[in-house]
C-alpha cells in the first residue's frame, strides 16, 4: 500500500487493492445503506477487483492516524473517453469532515493524464449530500450512462477535464 494524499493532518488516503479487507468492509457499509434507503443496490461483490488497478483505476481508503479505514472511493476507466467515480462512501461517525471532497479530488487528480476528458458518476436521488457534493465540484446532471437505470433512483452526472501530460501512476500524489 502507498499513502497518498494527505487529507488533513491526521487524515490519509491510500491506494489499495479494491479486493482488500479495508475495501470490502467500507464497500459492504456502502451497500447495506443503500438497500436500507432504496431497496436495491449493485452488488458490490460483482465489481472485479482488476477494475480499479493501475493505470485503469484507483481505490482509495481514507483512516484518521493508523485507526481503521473510515471513508473510500474509486475510479476506473469506463471506455476510451470517459472515467467513471466509484463507490464513494463515508462512514456516517465520519461524515462532515470533508472526506468525501478530498477522495473526489485525488481521484480526479489521477485521472489527468490517463486519456479520458470526462469522469462519470451515479449516485441516489436521495443523498442529498452526495448530489450536493458532486454539483459543488463541478458535475452536472446528465441522462444515466447505465442502462436499464430507474430515474425515480439514479442520478448520472458528468464532469469534463483537461488532460495533462501523461505521467507515472500516482506520482503527482505522492507525499
Amino acid at each position: 500500500m502507498t499513502s497518498l494524499f494527505q487529507a488533513a493532518p491526521e487524515w490519509t488516503l491510500t491506494a489499495v487493492p479494491y479486493g482488500s479487507p479495508d475495501a470490502r468492509v467500507l464497500v459492504q457499509a456502502l451497500h447495506q445503506e443503500q438497500l436500507a434507503t432504496y431497496n436495491t443496490a449493485d452488488d458490490p461483490e460483482a465489481t472485479e477487483d482488476a477494475e480499479f488497478d493501475a493505470l485503469d483505476g484507483l481505490f482509495l481508503v481514507a483512516r484518521l492516524g493508523d485507526g481503521p479505514a473510515l471513508a473510500c472511493g474509486g475510479w476506473r476507466t469506463l471506455n476510451t473517453s470517459a472515467a467513471e467515480i466509484k463507490r464513494m462512501y463515508v462512514v456516517p461517525s465520519a461524515r462532515g469532515q470533508g472526506l468525501g471532497r478530498r477522495i473526489l479530488a485525488a481521484l480526479e487528480q489521477d485521472v489527468l493524464g490517463r486519456g479520458p476528458t470526462e469522469v462519470l458518476l451515479e449516485t441516489g436521488i436521495r443523498n442529498v449530500a452526495a448530489l450536493g457534493l458532486y454539483t459543488a465540484c463541478g458535475y452536472e446532471l446528465i441522462r444515466s450512462y447505465v442502462p436499464g437505470r430507474n430515474p425515480e433512483i439514479n442520478r448520472a452526472l458528468r464532469k469534463v477535464i483537461r488532460q495533462q501530460s501523461a505521467s507515472q501512476p500516482h506520482a503527482d500524489l505522492l507525499v
